[in-house]
Formats: C-alpha cells, sequence, structure tokens
C-alpha cells in the first residue's frame, strides 16, 4: 500500500524537491525559508482556484437568507430541501464544491513534501555539505519531529492561532454547528503534527498566513451592502407584499381617509297660524 502511494507521489515529489533545491543552491535561502517560498510559489499557482473559491463564497453569502428560507421551509423533509437547495444553486450558479478546491490540490502537495522532509538528509543533504536546517531560532533542524525540541511547541502554538484565524475568515458561510466543528479539528489535529517533521508545520502556518491575508483582502474589496431605508411616520406604505412560492401579490390595504362628518339639515319650523 504505501509503495502504491509512493509511486502515486513521485511525480510531484521530483518537482518539489528540484524546486527546492533551486530555491536554496541558486537563490541563496536557507532550507527553511526555501519552504516558505515554496509555499508561496504553490499558492500562487493556485490563485484561479482560489479566486473561484471566493466568489463561490461570496455568491453564498449573498443568497444566504434564501437558502435559510429554503431550509425552514423543508426542514421535515430532507430529500425534498436537498432537491429545492440544488435547483436554487444551478438557477444562481452556485456551486458549493469551489470552497473545496484549493484544499483537494493543496492535500497531495502536503503528503509528498511530508516524504520529501522524511528522506531529505539521506537523499538531498549529502549534496550539500554543512547546509544549515534552523529557522528563526524556534527550530533546530526542519527534518526532526515539531515536538522533538522545546521551541518547536512555539511553532505548533504558531500553528494553531494561525488555522484557527484561517477558519475564522473561511467558514463565515457555514451554519454554526459546521463552524463551530471547523474551528475545534485545529486543536483537535495539534496531536497528530507533533510528529510532523517541522518544515512541514512551516509549510502548513505559512499556507494559513496565506489565506488570513487573503481573507482580508477579500474582505477589503468587497462591496458593502447599503443600509435600508429608514421609513418614519411620513413614509408611504408598500402597495405590494411580496409572497413566497411564485403567488400572485397581494396588494396592502390602503388606508383609507377619515369620513367627513354627515350634516344634518334640520327642518324650519313653521309659524302657526293664528
Amino acid at each position: 500500500m504505501m509503495l502504491a502511494i509512493l509511486a502515486v507521489l513521485e511525480p510531484i515529489e521530483r518537482p518539489l524537491t528540484a524546486i527546492l533545491e533551486w530555491l536554496h543552491g541558486s537563490v541563496g535561502f536557507s532550507w527553511a525559508w526555501s519552504i516558505v517560498a515554496l509555499t508561496v510559489i504553490v499558492r500562487m499557482a493556485l490563485v484561479p482556484l482560489t479566486v473561484r473559491q471566493i466568489h463561490s463564497m461570496q455568491s453564498m453569502q449573498a443568497h444566504m437568507p434564501e437558502m435559510k428560507a429554503i431550509q425552514q421551509r423543508y426542514k421535515h423533509d430532507r430529500q425534498k430541501k436537498n432537491e429545492e437547495l440544488m435547483k436554487f444553486y444551478r438557477e444562481n450558479k452556485i456551486n458549493p464544491a469551489s470552497s473545496c478546491l484549493p484544499i483537494l490540490f493543496q492535500i497531495p502537495i502536503f503528503i509528498s513534501l511530508f516524504f520529501v522532509l522524511k528522506d531529505f538528509e539521506k537523499e538531498v543533504l549529502p549534496d550539500y555539505p554543512g547546509s544549515d536546517l534552523h529557522w528563526l531560532g524556534l527550530v533546530p533542524n526542519i527534518t526532526e519531529a515539531a515536538n522533538s525540541h522545546w521551541s518547536g511547541y512555539l511553532l505548533l502554538a504558531l500553528y494553531a492561532i494561525s488555522q484557527t484565524a484561517s477558519t475564522l475568515l473561511m467558514s463565515q458561510t457555514m451554519d454554526k454547528t459546521q463552524r463551530t466543528l471547523m474551528l475545534i479539528l485545529p486543536i483537535a489535529f495539534l496531536f497528530v503534527v507533533l510528529n510532523f517533521p517541522s518544515g512541514l508545520v512551516i509549510y502548513w502556518v505559512t499556507t494559513n498566513l496565506w489565506t488570513v491575508g487573503q481573507g482580508l483582502v477579500t474582505r477589503g474589496l468587497r462591496p458593502k451592502k447599503e443600509p435600508p431605508p429608514k421609513r418614519t411616520s411620513r413614509t408611504p406604505p408598500k402597495e405590494r407584499e411580496e409572497q413566497p412560492d411564485g403567488a400572485q401579490p397581494v396588494e396592502a390595504p390602503r388606508q383609507q381617509a377619515p369620513a367627513q362628518p354627515r350634516r344634518v339639515k334640520r327642518k324650519k319650523k313653521r309659524k302657526a297660524k293664528r
């Protein structure tokens, strides 16, 4: 099974190793900063997918009230609810899967980098004697596990903070339950990250920071919704009210002018005949 995975990932591992060697040997970066630069290159290559992801999330957020209305209307019929939501997605050209595309493409890169760093000292370092493997005083060796040194826990804390921040920015269109789950997962996954090579955690932290910056830029460029006009006592009432499910609009009752008081003519008294 492992051999099959390695065979599938080999076409990805070789370009990653070549890019790291070029960044270290030609550009002059340390191995740790080469991983940071590699992360930036990967994220720049994924920009078209990221743009689609952002547009999809913005579209979903704009139509969120309508989607919630559909969910509420068919809350007791799951099949009908899903059918109506899919129909709504088609009519409004919304693709919920677009938000997952960048993550799906990063998974094989992440796993391939894991195997590159796992055999880094045997397959890459012999060609670069005297190479420096530390990073910012936090990581003494990027090929060792993150929990192998006390400073590695600072790197893990940076991972947890950056992952939580990126999740907060990218989960705004999710409901409350899904968003809570997405915020808990980074903390639960922290126990798995402990055994990852420190260089892989650096890659992950850089990806999270890129996502945070991307989210802040996206929010800044997003057009702000104009507040609804304020109603006063002089604002005329709406003449028509919208009805759900394509029903015909019903005219709102108009205020009738107050009826004028009825004038009663008094009969003149006739003078009595003498």
